[in-house]
């Protein structure tokens, strides 16, 4: 049965001799978090754990310290275990995330909670705390400047090798689940379940030490390794299909085998395709068709041309920041997105999220466009800042050195400063969730704790100067 929320109590009351406050953004932070919206979004996507989650059952975590939990989890970029150790280890955080002196939930615990909350939810969250920024005079929605970034998936770097032998580990290892299910009841050739980890880690060492190598036999030699490998992947393909049938008819525990080859088999047959293609046919794969990892099969090749970086795997993420310092809005795009196609539906964001244009709106060279500049101008836009990349017109130069262009361009100069800062302290250098929908709430959760704080902040330093 899903419980609400513990019976309110002060900790710090019932122990006098300590003196203990909260850190005065966290207070603020407390009394943003007493907002019903929140409480109730969170609460509907925790209901559908099972049919009869709110009614039936033992009594659960409260939905009041799952939520307060998990910003706390992202406010400090800890892991699950580290958040249940540091809230039960501290009377601030008990008292902060509304656990008293009950016992905390542990990592699976919340865990298993936290997977239930829905991207859509968050982004449900982060605008309704933006109209919170707005009521409390944080921002008023007069400046937007947009940007992306990358947040990479938790992959190890791809080579068709290793995707290969990743991909003869996991299905052997579901074989060898299979034989323990299916015993001697079977018609299955016992050469169906061997196990052939070790002989794909051989050859996938082997063409890593032939990939070192020179000579003018290299390409022939990586070929032949290759082929072995291909051909390797491709026995274990065949013997985990005829695995899946078999345990297609039987209930329980071989249906949970079936279903990982079934995911499996598809995705390690895209990368004998990929590898096949541009190892032993010479044909350039392009990053769109290709799959860089099982695990993680959203996962983008993404060129930004960056010095030391120029080739990244993950999933563009695309920010909108207003005054104040607060995330607007945001969008995690597929594949390597065209720039210059992230104005409109940017801006279009704002206007439904704030009621009116923003006075200035700026971006950086890649998404500038005249579509892009005349589009914002009929929407209302005064202060249009988009520098346009390459060799300039003398017209075009003295627009862009007039006083306010300039001004604007040196606003918009922040949100790099703002990105840094949400990937070294709220995660966004690098996803840990798993899944398309987990990098989303990943970056949804991040992306709220932050504004969380920023509001808080300023709703202190508006509080210090009165």
């Amino acid at each position: 049965m899903l419980r609400d929320r513990y019976e309110p109590l002060n900790v710090f009351a019932c122990i006098p001799t300590l003196s203990r406050q909260m850190d005065p953004i966290l207070t603020q932070m407390d009394r943003l978090l007493d907002d019903d919206a929140l409480f109730q979004a969170v609460k509907a996507d925790l209901l559908t754990r099972f049919p009869h989650t709110a009614s039936e059952g033992r009594p659960s975590t409260p939905v009041e310290v799952i939520l307060r939990m998990i910003v706390v989890k992202h406010l400090h970029g800890w892991s699950f275990p580290q958040t249940s150790h540091f809230v039960s280890d501290s009377l601030v955080l008990r008292q902060f995330c509304r656990v008293y002196f009950q016992a905390v939930p542990d990592q699976s615990t919340l865990n298993r909670w936290a997977r239930l909350i829905q991207p859509a939810t968050l982004h449900r969250l982060l605008d309704h705390l933006s109209q919170v920024a707005t009521r409390l005079q944080v921002t008023q929605g007069r400046k937007l400047r947009t940007d992306g970034t990358v947040v990479e998936t938790t992959i190890h770097h791809p080579s068709d090798s290793t995707l290969l032998y990743d991909g003869v580990r996991v299905l052997s290892r579901a074989l060898r689940k299979a034989q323990a299910l299916l015993g001697t009841d079977t018609t299955l050739d016992p050469d169906t379940f061997q196990d052939r980890t070790r002989a794909a880690r051989e050859r996938m060492t082997r063409i890593m030490e032939v990939a070192r190598q020179k000579g003018e036999d290299k390409a022939a030699r990586l070929q032949s390794a290759y082929a072995e490998l291909l051909a390797l992947a491709g026995t274990v393909v065949g013997h985990a299909q005829q695995a899946q049938q078999t345990l297609a008819a039987i209930p329980g525990a071989a249906q949970r085998v079936a279903r990982t080859i079934a995911r499996f088999v598809p995705l390690l047959g895209q990368v004998r395709e990929q590898a096949t293609r541009r190892v032993l046919g010479g044909e350039t794969v392009p990053s769109g068709e290709k799959i860089v990892s099982l695990f993680e099969p959203h996962t983008a090749v993404i060129r930004k041309g960056k010095a030391g970086k120029p080739t990244e795997f993950g999933r563009v993420v695309w920010l909108d920041e207003v005054e104040g310092g607060l995330i607007s809005g945001y969008r995690v795009l597929a594949g390597n997105p065209d720039e210059s196609a992230q104005l409109l539906p940017s801006l279009e964001h704002h206007l439904q999220q704030f009621g009116h244009p923003p006075d200035l709106l700026t971006a950086d060279r890649g998404v500038q466009s005249s579509a892009n500049e005349r589009a914002a101008q009929e929407r209302g836009v005064k202060e249009v800042v988009l520098p346009k990349p390459g060799r300039l017109s003398a017209k075009r130069r003295a627009h862009e050195q007039q006083e306010w262009f300039q001004a604007g361009r040196r606003w918009r100069a922040g949100i790099e400063g703002r990105i840094s800062a949400l990937k070294r302290r709220y995660g966004l250098a690098r996803c840990r969730y798993h899944g398309a929908d987990g990098l989303e709430r990943w970056v949804g959760w991040g992306l709220l704790a932050h504004n969380l704080r920023q509001v808080a902040a300023h709703v202190l330093a508006q509080q210090r100067a009165a």
